[in-house]
């Protein structure tokens, strides 16, 4: 893990163009010295998914160059929900549904990061620790006086939302308990710098805010950018939805092939922010272009799986993908996506559209069809061209059916007595 400290952490982050902005003009020379940050995670699912490894892997670097990561799931501002770039309030969880969460995240932080009590040795942590047990009194006479509702009004998180119908006053609080963290942070850990992405701007700005009117902290905040692919698409989706770090919500292998797909013009950008590769072997990898570049693309692919999965399910994935697409075709890895049809639903018949969803290929009977209707679907080698074709005994070769879409997306379908 270690790294000689002669490597800065500012001049990392900006050679991989993961620095957005900062609010401290001096932030670099405050990272001349070993200093402790965090960064929080919103525990709205038991998983993270790819959109959170840029802060994760923030939080890495930040580790091998000397300094000490804190890693805080939102235990307690999780039960409020972040407004920051949505247009709509987030669903509500349960305490369990939280504590869940929580400690699903704080397992996947640790396959990047490592824990411990050493001076550099990340820290997990959960601020339903020391704010759930507040009352809402004890929060307002502490807080509320160094609020000014007319700033918090300024906020992009905020103004968002009102232009966008309204903010309720539930996640109008929100920052508040954020900015509280930081505050509290610093007092107990020593914390003087918050990170983020961008679209936590404001909350960073507001935590600075008050750890200076309460107790005239100098405190410093740095956010880093929001990941948008080459064409301005949202980053991190498949047509099934989500791409997670959870193996049961995304399999290694589409998680392998998630990255083994990117655009060309996203592999050297993405090699910069989701792997440990120098920069000058990531700029060799990527000088070469049209199918030499392939090879860009599978080194990344097998990093970042190795990373979150472990290098031998990495490793069988890659395989299992050449396989499935070489000239070779053998599709019986066990990291190739699958499931089981029973004899009985073969012999009945089973209409593409439902296997289609079943298997996750399409999130929904609409895109389904879509895919269908643009030629993009295949039963074996056969095409799909009715949306309405069934699927039965006749699509069965070796004991499963094979369901394809595009060139590079698969599922096979055991089938059982």
């Amino acid at each position: 893990m270690g790294r000689p400290m002669s490597d800065h952490f500012y001049d990392i982050l900006a050679e991989r163009g993961l620095i957005h902005a900062s609010t401290d003009e001096a932030i670099r020379a405050r990272l001349d010295q070993p200093l402790t940050a965090y960064i929080g995670f919103d525990p709205t699912a038991d998983s993270l998914h790819v959109g959170s490894l840029v802060p994760v892997m923030t939080l890495a670097w930040l580790q091998r160059c000397g300094h000490r990561p804190l890693a805080l799931v939102g235990g307690a501002t999780g039960m409020i929900g972040d407004p920051s770039g949505k247009t709509s309030a987030r669903s509500m969880l349960s305490l369990d549904d939280v504590a869940h969460n929580a400690a699903a995240i704080g397992k996947q932080i640790g396959r990047v990061l490592r824990f411990g009590d050493g001076p550099t040795d990340a820290r997990l942590l959960n601020n339903a620790d020391w704010l759930a047990s507040r009352s809402w009194i004890d929060i307002l006479r502490e807080y509320g006086p160094h609020f000014s509702v007319n700033r918090m009004l300024t906020m992009d998180s905020v103004k968002g939302r009102l232009e966008s119908g309204g903010i309720t006053f539930l996640e109008f609080n929100y920052m508040v308990m954020q900015a509280a963290d930081f505050v509290h942070l610093h007092q107990h850990y020593d914390c003087s710098l918050q990170m983020g992405g961008q679209d936590q701007w404001g909350n960073i700005v507001m935590g600075i805010e008050l750890g200076r009117r309460l107790h005239g902290l100098s405190l410093a905040g740095l956010t880093m950018p929001l990941v948008t692919k080459a064409d301005g698409s949202k980053f991190g989706k498949s047509e099934a939805g989500n791409i997670w770090l959870s193996a049961e919500r995304t399999s290694v292998y589409e998680f392998y092939q998630f990255w083994r797909n990117v655009a060309d013009a996203d592999v050297r950008r993405f090699l910069g922010f989701f792997t440990f590769l120098p920069m000058a072997q990531i700029d060799e990898l990527c000088a070469a272009e049209g199918q030499a570049l392939n090879a860009a693309k599978e080194l990344l692919a097998l990093e970042v799986t190795s990373l979150l999965h472990g290098a031998e399910a990495a490793a069988q994935a890659a395989a299992d993908a050449k396989r499935a697409f070489g000239a070779a075709v053998d599709v019986r890895g066990d990291s190739i996506p699958h499931s089981s049809l029973s004899s009985s639903e073969i012999e009945s018949g089973l209409g593409v559209i439902t296997l289609l969803t079943r298997s996750g290929l399409a999130a929904s009977s609409s895109e389904a069809r879509r895919l269908i209707q643009g030629g993009g679907v295949k039963i074996g080698a056969a095409r799909v061209e009715d949306v309405q074709a069934v699927v039965g005994p006749a699509a069965v070769d070796d004991g499963m059916v094979l369901l394809r879409v595009g060139k590079k997306k698969l599922h096979r379908f055991d089938i059982e007595a």
